[in-house]
């Protein structure tokens, strides 16, 4: 497999849930401590090797660039009052190596309509999908396990976890055999099946690498759940052509799409990296 550089971010979504904070800003900016939550799937991409960042973005998203942009005259006030930490802070927030691209998500059709509009950009290589609401904490960054896994079995990989049952109509479920302690290769995947008809309660969360096969099967793909393009149809379709992995991460994961994760991350934040209670 070629080396993974390319990392997609959706965040064209309208954050509904966090009304009426998100009327007029991005669900991702939102806050846990001093940093939005797209800076922290950022900082995770980084850490794992990815050069190239792409925001597939839509109206009112103009938050996100100016984030990770440089603001001359904030950091000429900061130097002039001698404030160096925070100066660094503002000045480093991305590495000189990594790129930002920005792409539309003209309509709001989906995940995998999202992931669709980066192919332009991604190419004919595998890479890397991040959903800034799934805050994962972890010694050792999701998506480089991720990749890792990619590498070793030379396919597509999925992070996923137990869900309790009564939950699988919340997630992308998956099914298949045990390759090795904490990975299987998928057999089945279900968009958000009733606890009745799950195949298993093993839920995806929002880490993916990707073979860019993936493209040409979301074209392929109609709209399901929803009426939406989802990425699982997706991936469901990629399967009859490659290998697709499912990896149990090491790691916390913080469901910061809702009110109550977001509320336990930024307690359990709080108390790990900031006020040490």
């Amino acid at each position: 497999m070629k080396p993974i550089r390319k990392a997609v971010f959706p965040v064209a979504g309208l954050g509904t849930r966090f009304l009426p904070a998100t009327k007029a800003m991005p669900k991702e900016m939102l806050p846990v401590i001093d940093k939005p939550l797209i800076q922290y799937a950022v900082e995770e991409a980084v850490r794992s090797g990815i050069t190239d960042l792409i925001f597939v973005t839509g109206r009112n998203k103009r938050a996100i660039e100016d984030h990770f942009d440089r603001i001359p005259e904030l950091e000429a006030e900061l130097d002039a009052r001698g404030k160096d930490a925070l100066l660094d802070c503002v000045r480093n927030i991305l590495p000189s190596h990594v790129n930002c691209i920005y792409t539309r998500q003209p309509a709001p059709l989906g995940l995998g309509h999202a992931v669709l509009c980066a192919a332009p950009i991604v190419g004919n290589e595998p890479f890397a999908v991040l959903l800034a609401d799934d805050l994962l904490d972890s010694d050792t960054p999701v998506t480089q396990q991720l990749i890792d896994v990619a590498h070793r079995h030379n396919g597509s990989v999925l992070a996923i976890h137990d869900v309790p049952v009564e939950h699988t109509n919340k997630y992308g479920i998956v099914a298949g055999q045990d390759i090795e302690p904490g990975c299987l290769q998928v057999e089945r995947i279900v968009e958000k099946p009733a606890p009745a008809e799950a195949p298993s309660t093993l839920g995806v969360v929002g880490r993916y690498v990707l073979d860019s096969e993936i493209f040409e099967c979301l074209r392929a793909t109609q709209a399901g759940v929803g009426g939406e393009i989802q990425l699982t149809d997706g991936i469901e379709r990629l399967m009859q052509r490659k290998s697709v992995f499912g990896h149990k991460y090491e790691g916390m994961r913080y469901d910061c799409g809702s009110k109550e994760g977001m509320f336990q991350a930024v307690m359990d934040f709080g108390r790990k990296y900031y006020f040490l209670v």
